[in-house]
């Protein structure tokens, strides 16, 4: 009977085999999307405006090669509508399939030669193909069938006739095996168990797993059951057997937890082996499969059928947690994942060796997670290494239990990685992998593992990632999009003042002022912040004062050692203090020395480092005083301005004065001007004055942290604004010679009275020579159904606004320009460089490569060079 419904796979190529007239274009239209379909007679108009232009059939068939690759590349399903008739025209398509590790399937539509006949003329533009063109496709046809399969279709639905081809109704997609991103954990993925059964049942302990016997009352019981914690499940990545004691044991319980939901296994090299000879094939016994066998030969007869029927399902590979997560033995490559083939399988089980033997006799592999790009987490095992390594997004977490190391389970998506001691030495490794002491229990290692090779990797940056038109996606923000001219600006900059890249974890963002006041003497006034944030539904902000220095980040480390481990930097000392645009603020190497080992030392008295469980930290600070940075910029630009002004004006005054008394027109008003301005020039000098001291040694520097940034394994963005300012207030107190708490008030912006004391106490901050305060929504990250909200808005007093706009700003006329001033680039430009700043950190904590945080920092600075009204 005709079928109604045809099951292909979700990621396939499908090639439409029939006839011209066979009803393949109809077809397709039919049941698939029409951006799913690859059409040879579209193809043909595109490159010749005519689709029955036979002499453009070379480049027609060019361009289809081309748009299915790019389809396949992106992992989506393509329809090839074509005759496909002939084996060399199938060819290529397979080899696409092949090239880009999809299953390909034929359908193949076979009906009468006088159907095809019929509708053919039917059709005006083939009218003119006479009966020989369906009867050459028609034998065709028939020689392709038998070959089919020899051909690599691994699917074949052969239509016969037009009743089967149009009973078709719908196309079925069946979900590939390994894909299980609607699976989002959280997990606990355990590396190469190797029988060691024993360790096993201690980590999965330790993991929250309760290992129970139950009765075995039937030969197919297994004789233990697991009990997961709450919304947890395990990954095994295979390799359960062989060179261990209890290589049963391990696939007892392996089966028992996969059987119950509570675990998901894939197969290593070892289980396949084992798979091999269970099915009768012929393999040597080496590598652990001998004692393997000779521990099953205790075991029942039925159990060794149970164990084949495991083995046999298991499935090379899984996606999971949308996309996000990679399990396979012995990895996978980008464009691998998710795809089925079997140079897939034997990647995951084999990974991929450049066919040389080592001085130990193993084969050499190729690091396929040094060119590793992908977006999603590889978690894989096969080699054994010391430590968990981290490299490029990839983890190996095979740590040679079996080989007297450790049994390691990576936690997911918290990144911390559980390991526990082997009891002894279970197998000679045939390459010595120089363990480091086993500790005597379970170990918490929070994140860690070994990043010397990730820092030995991230030692060179191509100069590809921060060239051209970039788009950077975000958590906070959709993406951001890098124009090429920022980009080039930026790297100007970059390459030529900035610190080693691996300092740079973030750049923080550029700061909007508030809208314009509307009272005539002030451009900027505390009501219009509040204002602004009450309107956005905010209803606590954190008003702080705002200190007249200069914006640093700070990363130190407990010690040198701590910048080496987490940094991968040797000889750089503990530390580094930068600027906005990544350059090192201090000039003075002995100075600089001084200033961080003091910090480093109060952090070590307010026990900071024991608090946060961390050897090194990143502070967002304000550096004073603004001279001991700017102390050129004042001498060349502030300070010249007020000795023109003092130098000239008062001559130009006498001479007015005297041209008053001869009573000439506009003398008046020019003199009372030109006094107005001497006046402001006196106020200007007093201005900047005021946030300059000389620095003549550490005990002339204060520093003032408003943001704890981040720590080992952790970023405190989730925390308020007032948790971070008491927090560093404690640790201010360690060291007040250096370190300055900021003063802030937490404002309820549905009390009218605290709004008004609020800006009663910028006042107050203003007139006593302060440069006025910052106003932040109680959350570090807030938002509303809109957006991402402004992290803060700068509030400045009139007397600081004069070193910024110079001293005749005020004056009529000037004041007047300056208000018709447009904040909204300024806070457009603040929120993509906010975004970039927490992503770039975020990754760093996430233990990302180089490259990933360094796109983020980049971002920043090439965002920096964009044009912003100077008015502000």
């Amino acid at each position: 009977m005709p079928q109604d419904t045809i099951k292909l796979p979700e990621l396939s190529l499908i090639i439409l085999i029939g006839s011209t007239g066979a009803g393949k274009s109809t077809f397709a239209r039919r049941l698939f999307k029409p951006t799913e379909i690859v059409s040879s007679d579209a193809c043909r108009g595109l490159v010749a405006d005519d689709e029955n232009d036979q002499s453009a059939s070379q480049d027609a068939f060019e361009l289809l090669h081309y748009l299915v690759a790019k389809r396949l590349k992106r992992g989506l399903l393509t329809v090839v509508d074509a005759t496909n008739v002939q084996a060399e025209g199938r060819k290529p398509l397979i080899a696409l399939a092949r090239q880009y590790h999809v299953l390909p399937v034929a359908i193949v539509l076979d009906v009468p030669d006088s159907v095809a006949h019929q509708r053919n003329a039917l059709r005006p533009d083939r009218k003119h193909m006479g009966p020989h063109v369906v009867a050459r496709h028609r034998q065709d046809l028939r020689k392709s069938l038998r070959n089919l399969k020899q051909e690599g279709f691994r699917h074949i639905h052969h239509l016969r006739g037009v009743e089967e081809v149009d009973a078709v109704q719908s196309i079925v997609r069946d979900r590939l095996y390994n894909n299980r991103q609607d699976e989002t954990g959280p997990f606990d993925i355990i590396g190469d168990v190797h029988g060691c059964y024993d360790e096993l049942l201690t980590l999965l302990g330790h993991l929250g797993y309760q290992v129970e016997a139950e009765p075995m009352a039937d030969v197919r019981d297994l004789g233990v059951r697991v009990t997961a914690p709450a919304g947890r499940r395990a990954v095994f990545l295979g390799d359960l057997v062989d060179r261990g004691p209890a290589s049963p044991q391990v696939l007892r319980l392996v089966m028992s937890m996969v059987r119950d939901g509570s675990a998901l296994c894939v197969p290593g090299n070892h289980d396949i082996k084992l798979l091999r000879h269970l099915n009768g094939k012929k393999v040597t016994a080496n590598h652990g499969l001998a004692e393997t066998l000779a521990q099953l030969e205790s075991e029942p007869a039925a159990f060794g059928g149970q164990v084949r029927q495991f083995l046999d399902g298991l499935v090379s590979h899984y996606v999971l947690d949308g996309g996000k997560l990679v399990v396979a033995h012995a990895g996978l490559t980008e464009d691998m994942q998710g795809r089925g083939s079997g140079a897939v399988r034997a990647f995951a089980l084999f990974g991929e060796s450049t066919g040389e033997i080592d001085d130990f006799g193993l084969p050499v592999r190729y690091e396929w997670a040094r060119e590793y790009r992908g977006r999603a987490l590889v978690v894989y095992g096969h080699t054994p290494v010391p430590d968990p390594e981290w490299l490029n997004n990839t983890i190996d977490i095979d740590t040679g239990c079996v080989f007297g190391g450790r049994l390691t389970a990576l936690r997911y998506p918290e990144r911390e990685l559980v390991t526990v001691p082997a009891a002894q030495v279970y197998c000679e490794p045939a390459r010595p992998l120089n363990y480091r002491a086993a500790a005597l229990q379970p170990e918490v290692l929070a994140g860690e593992g070994d990043l010397s090779g990730q820092q030995q990797h991230d030692d060179l940056l191509d100069i590809r990632d921060v060239t051209g038109k970039q788009f950077i996606e975000t958590r906070l923000m959709r993406g951001v999009t890098i124009r090429e001219e920022n980009a080039v600006a930026a790297l100007e900059v970059m390459s030529r003042f900035a610190l080693h890249p691996k300092w740079l974890l973030y750049l923080p963002p550029t700061m909007s002022p508030t809208e314009t006041s509307d009272l005539p003497d002030l451009l900027e006034h505390p009501a219009e912040a509040l204002a602004y944030y009450k309107q956005l539904g905010v209803e606590r902000v954190v008003c702080e004062e705002k200190h007249m220095g200069s914006r640093v980040v700070v990363v130190i480390g407990k010690d040198e050692e701590a910048i080496r481990r987490r940094l991968g930097l040797v000889g750089e000392g503990i530390g580094k203090c930068y600027t906005r645009t990544g350059r090192n603020f201090f000039t003075d190497p002995e100075l600089e020395m001084a200033f961080l080992a003091r910090l480093r030392d109060a952090l070590t008295t307010a026990g900071f480092w024991d608090k946060f469980n961390t050897d090194w930290v990143c502070l967002d600070a304000e550096l004073l005083p603004w001279s001991a940075k700017a102390q050129e910029l004042i001498k060349n630009q502030y300070a010249a301005v007020a000795a023109a002004a003092n130098a000239a004006l008062p001559q130009v005054e006498a001479v007015l004065t005297q041209a008053a008394t001869r009573e000439l027109d506009g003398v008046e008003a020019l003199l009372a001007r030109t006094m107005a301005r001497r006046a402001a020039a006196t106020d200007y000098a007093e201005a900047y004055r005021r946030y300059c001291w000389p620095v003549n040694g550490l005990d002339d520097l204060r520093l003032a942290p408003f943001h704890l940034l981040a720590t080992e394994g952790q970023t405190y963005f989730d925390r308020d604004h007032a948790w971070h300012m008491e927090t560093l207030r404690t640790l201010a107190l360690a060291d007040p010679g250096l370190l300055r708490a900021t003063p802030y008030r937490v404002v309820p912006l549905n009390d009218p009275a605290e709004v008004e004391a609020a800006i009663q106490w910028w006042t107050e901050l203003t007139a006593a020579g302060g440069e006025g305060m910052v106003v932040k929504p109680y959350d570090f990250v807030a938002s509303n159904r809109k957006g991402l909200l402004q992290p803060a808005l700068k509030c400045r007093g009139r007397e600081y606004l004069c070193i910024i706009y110079g001293p005749d700003y005020l004056l009529p006329g000037n004041i007047e320009r300056l208000k018709q001033r447009n904040v909204k680039a300024k806070r457009n430009l603040a929120l993509r460089e906010f975004a970039l700043g927490v992503e770039g950190l975020e990754r760093f904590v996430a233990g990302e490569p180089l490259r990933r945080v360094h796109q983020c920092v980049f971002g920043v600075l090439a965002l920096e060079s964009e044009a912003v009204d100077p008015r502000l």
